[in-house]
């Protein structure tokens, strides 16, 4: 009886032992590997093959399987790193790696730790690139730089089955007493630039009003001359009228000598007018007016005769 009940109980525990190994040799054969990454697989300590995503049967232990290696492009950005230019100056210089794992057996055979020979190939290979540079050089040759990183990383990193796609660098701080003094001369520059603007705009002020006057001087002057002219020819045409108007009426001597001695006293209006010179004419027309009154009164003294 005591026998029969040891044979079940070991019986159950084999039956259990069974279904635990069962499902420890499931569990160890399956693996699913997610999308965007790739696992190293490893039979009896060397590289058996490279698991794709998706589900995956490996030889429980026989079969090892490598942490999984992430394939997506990565970001990275490195701390503030010390570099001397060419004018022995010291600045820190902040640079961004975006590289991808291409190769998953390469990045986990050929490198122990890919990230930190690409931070490390980073700093020597930038120290190298700036080295050759100035300051202003560094500061203005961004580009450059870039490129001549990616090109430097990507041929190193080549066989580690790592691609460099791009380097950035995300500030260059030259030292303080560099940066007070770029200030001071982009200081300078913008007042030196203002003071021009400003002479610029006050002789271009000063053309504009000189040509504003001289516009106006002419256009006075035209306007002068053309009155001018206007008024002559307003006086020519009233002499011609007068002289019309005179030739019309068919004056005699004496009207014309009166005429005359109206005129001579306008003569004088004027206020420079300190001297007045007799014309030899008044004596004609004196007499001309005097030859008018005595045919007049000669005239007339027959017609009164009668009433004597």
């Amino acid at each position: 009886m005591t026998n029969n009940v040891f044979l079940q109980v070991l019986a159950v525990v084999v039956i259990i032992f069974v279904v635990i190994f069962v499902f420890v040799t499931i569990f160890r054969a399956v693996r699913i590997v997610p999308q965007a990454t790739a696992g190293i697989v490893e039979r009896l300590g060397k590289y058996h093959k490279t698991l794709s995503p998706g589900l995956n049967l490996l030889v429980p232990f026989v079969d090892k399987m490598r942490p999984l290696i992430d394939m997506r492009e990565q970001v990275v950005s490195f701390p503030p790193q010390p570099v001397i230019t060419e004018d022995n100056l010291v600045v820190s210089i902040d640079t961004v790696v975006y590289f991808q794992v291409t190769d998953a057996r390469a990045a986990t055979y050929e490198i122990r730790n890919y990230l930190g020979a690409v931070e490390q190939l980073t700093t020597t290979t930038l120290r190298n690139v700036v080295g050759s540079l100035n300051l202003e050089e560094a500061l203005t040759s961004r580009d450059k730089i870039n490129s001549q990183l990616r090109i430097v990383l990507d041929e190193a990193t080549g066989k580690w089955g790592v691609r460099v796609g791009r380097v950035e660098l995300k500030a260059i701080e030259p030292p303080a007493s560099i940066q007070d003094s770029m200030e001071k001369q982009m200081r300078a520059e913008r007042d030196k630039r203002a003071a021009i603007l400003t002479a610029e705009g006050t002789k271009q002020a000063a053309i504009l009003q000189a040509e504003g006057s001289r516009q106006a001087a002419i256009l006075n002057a035209e306007g002068d001359a053309r009155s001018q002219v206007l008024r002559a020819e307003g006086e020519a045409q009233a002499i011609t009228t007068v002289f019309g108007a005179i030739h019309a009426g068919n004056p005699d001597a004496g009207l014309l000598a009166y005429q005359y001695l109206q005129t001579l006293p306008k003569i004088a209006e004027g206020e420079a007018s300190k001297l007045w010179i007799i014309p030899s004419e008044l004596t004609e027309a004196l007499k001309g007016i005097s030859a008018g009154f005595v045919g007049n009164l000669g005239t007339s003294a027959p017609a009164s005769a009668p009433k004597k």
